[in-house]
């Protein structure tokens, strides 16, 4: 046995504490330290923080807003997260199909995913202005009178998923094309062979053979709806009366306009609860619906 692999294991440390030490500073200790800031009460512009125990907790499950502000964060994502499933979905199906011309499609559908979220927020904002706007002018055209978009309660949600929908299905429908991609062709040739017309073969052949790539999809979209922020904060900021404040536009208002830190902190801590929750939900049902060659 040579030196080298005497000390390997010193090597392995040697090269291994960089990682360790950036993940410590930059993502262990922040975190130790947002906990710990979700007991006190601290302005960030002076003095240090005030430990006050459980208040800020209790005073947001006394909150009317939280529980207005959840629902709106649910309402979300029951309308986005079947939405961009399903059009994700159909759309990776098309670009499977051997249709001339799809791949320049494919590329035109990345383009909002490379666009940044306040660019496309702003040109959105204008697009679906309720007077003059690129959307209800087009609409006029064919006799539809559109709604106020983004200043009527009814419909200000409802364009913030449209929007988020466009942002992301061209990201998600090539994963899930990868997936697509992945499942051999013979199993196909086999099924026609014995006669299963296209919805069969969708149902008992791709659906399940990609049933692992959409639940990765779907564990992304819930954490990433959950997170809602810039496209709420550049289109409405939070309005029209508060029919679009959601849990992370919240924290950012309470922490850095209304400067109380821990109280925000504290609405992280929550949040992150919740996400890890539903990870954890969705990881015990994916066995009764994923299936694994």
């Amino acid at each position: 046995m040579n030196k080298l692999q005497k000390n390997i294991g010193y090597y392995i440390i040697l090269f291994l504490i960089p990682t360790v030490l950036g993940y410590v500073i930059f993502s262990l200790l922040p975190m130790l330290s947002a906990f710990y800031l979700s007991f006190t009460s601290w302005d960030i512009i002076g003095g240090a923080p005030e430990w006050i125990g459980l208040k800020n907790y209790v005073d947001i499950f006394k909150s009317d807003e939280f529980y207005r502000v959840f629902k709106n964060t649910l309402k979300f994502i029951v309308i986005y997260i079947p939405m961009i499933m399903i059009s994700s979905s159909c759309l990776a199906l098309l670009f499977d199909a051997k249709v001339k011309g799809i791949a320049g499609f494919r590329i035109l559908l990345f383009i909002p995913v490379l666009t940044s979220w306040v660019a496309g927020s702003i040109i959105w904002r204008s697009a679906l202005n309720g007077q003059y706007g690129l959307v209800n002018n087009i609409l006029a055209l064919i006799g539809i009178d559109g709604p106020g978009w983004l200043t009527d309660p009814s419909w200000s949600m409802i364009s913030i998923v449209m929007v988020s929908v466009w942002k992301d299905i061209g990201f998600f429908s090539l994963i899930i094309f990868g997936g697509l991609r992945g499942i051999d062709k013979k199993m196909y040739e086999a099924a026609e062979i014995d006669g299963a017309n296209k919805l069969q073969i969708i149902k008992n052949i791709t659906l399940p053979l990609v049933s692992p790539t959409l639940f990765f999809v779907l564990i992304i979209t819930i954490i990433n709806s959950f997170q809602l922020f810039p496209q709420v904060m550049v289109m409405t900021g939070g309005g029209p009366l508060g029919s679009t404040q959601v849990l992370v536009e919240r924290i950012y208002v309470y922490g850095f306009r209304y400067f109380n830190m821990g109280y925000a902190t504290a609405l992280s801590i929550i949040l992150l609860g919740v996400i890890v929750s539903v990870t954890v939900l969705q990881w015990i049902l994916q066995k009764k619906w994923v299936f694994y060659e």
